[in-house]
């Protein structure tokens, strides 16, 4: 089977699993790494057998189809917009872009072109959040009426050896982790008509604490603790709470979504994987239920394989642009919904994300 070739823009911590899945899916190859850092792109080269390179040599490589942009978020939409001026269709880490207005662009000029733009996260795709998709499409809960989703915790500076950029403009928990949240609710539920929310700074200041940078003190730029509502286009309406001020542990569940028939808890959006329970209107206790689709370990880069294939077969793919500037500005809305005090009428819309094919083996996505 063809394989697109393909390079990626930025080596650093999370490249490591993108060169290994790489190799793991049937759709993509990855040939060559750049970063701003020529050096480190040419050890993280060595490392995984490529070619190292700067990123002007990567774009300028006719070869190259397909770019993948692991920088950090201010980088997102500027690395994306020099691959897509040079022809490479391209899928980025989340978030899309810092702005709206950044991730709009990305798009336009992706259509002006005639190329596929794709975005992290792509967990959604993984066995757990696909089993969840199935059993809401099989009516396993009735009709789906609201939802609760979670992620709180202490903050990245414990763990982190250069959290800056959580805490400047286009971080914090929202832009964070929220694309993780947001996808896969509207993996689950279909596109957000509005949202609103509350959000506030805690500590002006952080203090890093992990051995590498130990001592440094960071200004905080972007609120830490928010709660957002959302109401689904398709009538639920989902609380979603993500905050780094929670120090002292939490034992509320990652997403419930609550049905008719019954309450769905699913796991973590952050992970490819379970459990998945059911309780149903009337039972007495959880019922956990085997997963139905594979891909439930680590197979962060399926979105990027699944593009690869959509490019390669003419078909729609998964996680795409569309997909990633919906969360985008939904995020964009809580905020601006506690900044004014009032709701946020989306503008955007997406389709839902096809569900992938049951009985797939772990190379293949079609």
């Amino acid at each position: 089977m063809e394989r697109l070739k393909v390079g990626i823009i930025g080596t650093g911590n999370i490249s490591g699993i993108y060169f290994q899945n790489g190799k793991r899916f049937e759709s993509m190859e990855v040939v060559a790494c750049a970063d701003l850092d020529v050096a480190r792109a040419k050890a993280k080269a060595e490392e995984h057998g490529v070619r190292g390179c700067s990123v002007e040599e990567l774009l300028a490589d006719p070869d190259i189809q397909m770019v993948i942009n692991l920088t950090v978020p201010q980088a997102h939409a500027p690395v994306c917009m020099q691959a897509l001026e040079a022809g490479k269709h391209v899928f980025v880490e989340k978030p899309l872009s810092v702005t709206r207005e950044e991730g709009l662009k990305l798009l336009e000029l992706a259509d002006r072109k005639g190329l596929l733009v794709g975005c992290a996260p792509d967990t959604f795709l993984g066995g757990g959040i696909q089993t969840c998709v199935k059993l809401i499409d099989d009516g396993w809960i009735g009709t789906p009426i609201g939802a609760t989703a979670f992620m709180l915790g202490g903050g990245p500076e414990s763990w982190h050896p250069n959290p800056d950029f959580f805490f400047q403009t286009g971080g914090g928990p929202m832009f964070d982790m929220g694309p993780y949240y947001l996808t896969a609710l509207v993996a689950m539920l279909g596109p957000i008509a509005r949202v609103t929310g509350s959000a506030r700074i805690s500590y002006p200041e952080r203090v890093v604490t992990n051995p590498a940078n130990y001592g440094h003190v960071i200004k905080v730029e972007t609120p830490t603790h928010l709660a957002g509502v959302l109401d689904f286009a398709s009538g639920p309406i989902a609380t979603l709470l993500t905050s780094f001020d929670v120090k002292g542990g939490t034992v509320l569940p990652r997403i419930e979504v609550y049905g008719s028939h019954g309450t769905l808890l699913v796991p973590d959006p952050n992970t490819f994987g379970g459990p998945v329970s059911v309780r149903r209107a009337g039972a007495e206790a959880w019922s956990q239920i085997p997963l139905t689709h594979g891909k439930d370990e680590n197979a962060r880069g399926i979105g990027a394989a699944d593009m690869a294939k959509a490019i390669l077969a003419g078909r729609r793919h998964r996680a795409s642009g569309e997909l990633a500037y919906h969360v985008l500005e939904a995020m964009h809305g809580i905020h601006d919904a506690a900044a004014e005090g009032k709701h946020y009428v989306m503008q955007s819309s997406c389709e839902r994300p096809a569900p992938l094919p049951l009985g797939l083996d772990d190379r293949s996505l079609d």
